[in-house]
Formats: structure tokens, sequence, C-alpha cells
């Protein structure tokens, strides 16, 4: 049951309006790159970090790529690149994916700042959580936030999901340990699913 639920979930391509989501890919490597670099300042105080002791080695896109696909085959993982209107647009991520008796997961992303006010994320968050209820046969998704990213609290409060809880010193982030705001969603809060919610603009 297991392999069958891995097998639906993943690959997988999401649409909405303009906004496609889909595996990320090797092919996307020079779209990928040179998003990071012309966005580097404005992402580098959200980015993930290794902590002292921690491999701190380069890690290139290649190896980055195959170890998202290696622990999507795993079911543990799924990678998703973010177009809008055919063009990369930045990246969300479904992490730790637990299954057993808690079909829990954690949801992470970030954009081209080329395409931030235009409603891309909340879209792609959506999709990505109401795949995650429906083929992936998840039962609770979590979103954690550092205080300070107001563009990431936008996501969360246009989706209507709510505030659980604050996690201090939570994840490695701009090379120091950060605190986060936890935000959570279960398939019963949404049952019409997250994308309509947004659509009809009433969280």
């Amino acid at each position: 049951m297991r392999g069958a639920t891995i097998s639906r979930a993943w690959p997988a391509v999401l649409r909405s309006r303009n906004v496609m989501l889909r595996p990320l890919s090797y092919a996307d490597a020079g779209a990928w790159r040179s998003a990071r670099r012309r966005n580097a300042a404005w992402l580098l105080p959200w980015d993930a970090t290794v902590p002292p002791g921690g491999d701190a080695r380069p890690t290139s896109y290649g190896s980055l790529v195959r170890r998202l696909h290696r622990q999507a085959r795993q079911g543990v993982t799924y990678p998703f690149a973010v177009e809008v209107d055919d063009t990369f647009a930045g990246q969300v991520t479904v992490n730790n994916v637990v299954r057993g008796s808690a079909l829990f997961a954690s949801v992470g992303y970030w954009l081209d700042r080329d395409f931030a006010g235009r409603g891309v994320m909340p879209r792609a968050v959506a999709l990505t959580i109401d795949h995650c209820f429906t083929a992936a046969g998840l039962h609770r998704i979590e979103i954690a936030i550092r205080p300070e990213n107001s563009n990431s609290l936008r996501v969360v409060e246009k989706l209507g999901i709510r505030e659980i809880g604050y996690a201090p010193r939570y994840l490695h982030i701009d090379g120091a340990w950060r605190d986060h705001r936890l935000f959570a969603v279960t398939v019963e809060e949404c049952p019409e699913g997250m994308l309509a919610r947004l659509d009809r603009g009433d969280p």
C-alpha cells in the first residue's frame, strides 16, 4: 500500500492558472543557478545553512538533484520546480514525509523576486498541500517561518493556515540557530481543498 501511495504522489505535475509545479530536474540547472545568483541577497536571510561540525562542503546543483530524486523515490521528499507562464520561478519542496501513524510532512519554498507580489507562491503552496492530502495520502502539513520573514508569513495568511506554536532555535538559517513560528493544517480543516479556499478568497 505504501508503494502505491508513493507512485501516485510522485512524479507529479500540478497546474492552476499560469502556475505549474513539476519535478525539479537536471535541465533546470541554468535557470536555477541564475535565479539563485540574482536573488542571493534577497534569499540569504532565509536560507538553510550547515551548523558547526556539519559537512560544510559545497553542494553542486547536480548532487542536490540526485539527492532529492533519491529521496523522492523513497517517498520522503517531493521537490517541485515552480513555473510561471513556462518560466522557472522558484521551488517548493515537501520535506520529512512521515507515514505510519503520523502521515505528516513539512513544506518549504523560495521564489525569484521578479515574480513576487503576483500571488504565485500562495497558489503553488495550495497546489502542493492539496496534492499531499490527496495523492500522497497525508493528514497534516506544517510550515515553519522565521518571524522576520514577512513574505512567507503572507503566504500562510492568504491560505488561512493557523499558527500552532513557536519554536526557539528551530533551524540553522543564515549562519545561526533561528527561532521559527509554526503553522499547520490538517485535511479535516480544509475539506474543500486549499486551492478552492484560496480562489474563494475566504480563508
